[in-house]
């Protein structure tokens, strides 16, 4: 058994996964979740710079993160950079910083390794799934879509639509105007179509992972506070995502927090509803099955085959 926190370092939030890796069974076990709205990825489309504030953003969640980690005793500390950091021009400055810090090393991860280790991840402890299936992970930088089997990935791709990079690139305000969200829906429909003609063959089953998913299947399913255990699994409609967009797109900020979302959120959820909803429609898929699991889950799953294989060896020697 060892036990590792897994971080996942996104355009807008920073998760944190602490787990037990159990090579006996096998097996993922997790003892404690966090996340962190850290919004890294502020202005980086345009500027292809991270901030000073956004640095120390990030600075203060690695520090907090690296705090529980030694409360909870893990033995090591993996974390995973994606969109954000890829795209800045400064992100060895920004990486030097927080080892300084708070010692966390971070390694930035290209959009294949994230796409590959999030399909392994959603469905890390699922059982009797599909032969053939796809996972979508809208971030706030970039969109990744994979297709495989529990064994094999047969198909990924990793496109530069992501819901804070997408709000920043079109809308000047929320709600936004009608030109606008016309324009945000082109470049979502000329990415997609260019990119989706290889998943057809799994539209029928589909899971989606990370915040734009889980926020709207919490939405949908009426819970007043969001439950991991009432998310992980829930269907989620083509046209329940529909009527979400269609009211989120002409809400104020504070209405689309009324209704339920939270503040690090509001700005970027009618973007990300708004890719969720063109990937569904144009793929033809009717409904999605939502993971909590994601980018940390595959972390940690990678670091159990590691160990598993390390232990066969040791043996077999």
């Amino acid at each position: 058994m060892k036990r590792v926190s897994c971080i996942d370092i996104g355009t807008n939030t920073a998760l944190l996964l602490i787990a037990d890796l159990d090579t006996q069974e096998g097996s993922i076990k997790p003892v404690f979740h966090k996340q962190t709205i850290i919004r890294l990825g502020k202005n980086v489309d345009e500027q292809k710079i991270i901030d000073h504030e956004a640095m120390q953003r990030l600075i203060s969640c690695m520090t907090d993160y690296k705090h529980i980690s030694r409360e909870h005793d893990v033995q090591q500390i993996i974390a995973a950079g994606t969109s954000a950091l890829r795209d800045a021009k400064n992100r060895m400055e920004i990486i030097d910083e927080v080892v300084r810090a708070c010692g966390i090393v971070i390694k930035t991860i290209s959009g294949e390794e994230e796409a590959a280790l999030t399909f392994s991840g959603a469905v890390a402890g699922m059982e009797e799934l599909p032969e053939t299936f796809s996972v979508i992970d809208i971030g706030g930088g970039s969109t990744e879509i994979t297709m495989g089997n529990a064994q094999t990935i047969t198909g990924s791709v990793s496109m530069n639509i992501g819901s804070v990079r997408l709000t920043e690139r079109f809308f000047s305000s929320q709600p936004p105007s009608e030109e606008e969200f016309n324009a945000a829906k082109e470049e979502i429909n000329r990415q997609l179509t260019e990119h989706l003609p290889p998943f057809f063959e799994a539209r029928e089953h589909v899971y989606g992972v990370a915040g734009t998913l889980t926020t709207i299947a919490a939405v949908v399913s009426g819970l007043e506070q969001f439950d991991p255990a009432k998310i992980h699994n829930f269907r989620l409609t083509c046209e329940q995502v529909g009527n979400l967009l269609d009211m989120f797109r002409h809400q104020t900020l504070n209405e689309i927090m009324d209704s339920g979302i939270p503040e690090g959120r509001a700005d970027v959820i009618t973007m990300g509803a708004l890719i969720l909803h063109q990937f569904m429609k144009l793929l033809g898929t009717e409904s999605i099955r939502v993971s909590i699991q994601g980018l940390r889950y595959g972390m940690a799953w990678k670091e159990l085959q590691k160990l598993v294989s390390d232990g066969e060896t040791t043996n077999s020697a």
